[in-house]
């Protein structure tokens, strides 16, 4: 089941914030997230705020149904518009991620997304982004998205190998994934993201050049590859528990995270955030690049999370307890933080180190600026920018780059 929710103070029931969380609110980006927590089944790694039919039958009856999520969906968006009041920016990125968003008709997807523009309108260049799960979509479908006014697609495909899908309880085939990229491109997608998954236990480093190859050879724009975390309370943690799949070790991460840098760098795929890879500047997820930046968003949905000013809170879990906080005119936050300058300081850190840019040399304290001197030193920074103020990770810091930032923040 999903992880629980942090602690925090209590969200007001009419959601409003602390005045200070807009001052300087022109000068950032402002983003939505909009969470679908449906899925047809549970995968077995996953620990995702995300509800199969069965998990919900009895526990939160018509509050909990598909049929009327857009529109419970786009109550929080209304909502959104009352606590951010006369707040003129235009929505800069919007992404649908579950979940499986493509669980919901196209239409439901398309009409959360307008509630976003009518109340806040996009910018003209808005990036407009859904997950997508290969076998619930199909051309009509697609071309549905992009009239409605998509223009990014992700499709999960985590790997070639079918026995590697069977690991990981993925329900789609191999090869269809590469099929549905040539969907989105006949539907007028200009962007498409593949995601893959490595260290899955039994995949060999044959298994993943294999799913680098499919994945590039299908002409995305952009991939995403992510070693496997194997989260307690998992299907997937019980069964390595039990002795029925091993557990990959960090150097089998390591020598996966190598071949796909390889791989990808020779198809034309730059790096540019430790776990994504792009073509070009256009192909970048400026979506996740405006969570890495410290921007605002709004995350809409159960178990959503929020950021806005220093002021992060997150929403109930259950999809039934969000819908009712919404029909009784209450805020569905669950709780929430005042983020203390040293907070955002660090959290600038560790996010910031991770993108191909780096974070400036003068956000460190002595004993982090003491770290980044011996990373130097080791061959986990690039000498260049660092003599040009800024901490930027070599392919072998990126290996290690946990490690990296949680000694800068010192």
């Amino acid at each position: 089941m999903p992880s629980v929710l942090p602690d925090g103070e209590p969200v007001p029931d009419d959601g409003s914030l602390p005045a200070s969380a807009l001052d300087g609110a022109g000068e950032r980006p402002l983003a939505f997230y909009l969470h679908v927590p449906y899925c047809a089944t549970r995968c077995g790694y996953c620990d995702f705020n995300t509800y199969t039919a069965t998990e919900l039958r009895g526990s939160g009856g018509v509050l909990a149904s598909r049929d009327n999520y857009a529109d419970t969906l786009a109550d929080e968006v209304r909502l959104a518009r009352k606590v951010l009041g006369d707040d003129p920016r235009p929505v800069r990125t919007v992404f649908v991620g579950g979940g499986t968003p493509t669980l919901l008709a196209a239409g439901d997807l398309v009409r959360m997304l307008d509630a976003v523009r009518q109340e806040f309108g996009l910018a003209d260049d808005a990036e407009i982004t859904t997950e997508a799960n290969p076998e619930s979509v199909d051309p009509t479908y697609l071309a549905e998205l992009r009239a409605g006014g998509f223009n990014r697609i992700s499709f999960g495909m985590q790997s070639a190998r079918q026995h590697v899908l069977k690991v990981l309880d993925r329900t789609h085939t191999p090869g269809r994934p590469e099929a549905c990229v040539a969907e989105a491109r006949a539907a007028g997608f200009d962007h498409v993201n593949l995601d893959l998954i490595y260290g899955t236990p039994g995949e060999s480093d044959d298994d993943w050049r294999a799913s680098l190859g499919a994945a590039v050879g299908a002409g995305p724009d952009h991939v995403s590859a992510y070693a496997l975390i194997v989260e307690e309370g998992t299907g997937l943690a019980r069964r390595i528990r039990r002795g029925e799949v091993p557990m990959t070790d960090d150097d089998v991460h390591a020598d996966r995270y190598l071949i796909a840098d390889e791989m990808l760098g020779a198809a034309g795929f730059d790096w540019y955030e430790v776990s994504n890879w792009a073509t070009s500047d256009a192909g970048r997820c400026l979506h996740n690049e405006l969570y890495w930046r410290g921007a605002d968003w709004w995350g809409a949905g159960p178990g959503a999370h929020s950021h806005v000013g220093g002021v992060r809170w997150w929403n109930v879990k259950h999809p039934g307890a969000y819908a009712a906080a919404l029909a009784a005119g209450r805020s569905p936050g669950a709780g929430r933080e005042l983020l203390t300058a040293e907070d955002r300081r660090v959290e600038r850190v560790l996010l910031e180190l991770r993108l191909r840019e780096g974070v400036p040399l003068s956000l460190l304290h002595e004993a982090g600026l003491a770290a980044a001197g011996r990373a130097l030193r080791d061959g986990l920074l690039e000498p260049e920018p660092y003599a040009a103020g800024r901490a930027v990770l070599t392919l072998r810091g990126r290996l290690l780059a946990d490690a990296v930032v949680r000694d800068l923040v010192d």
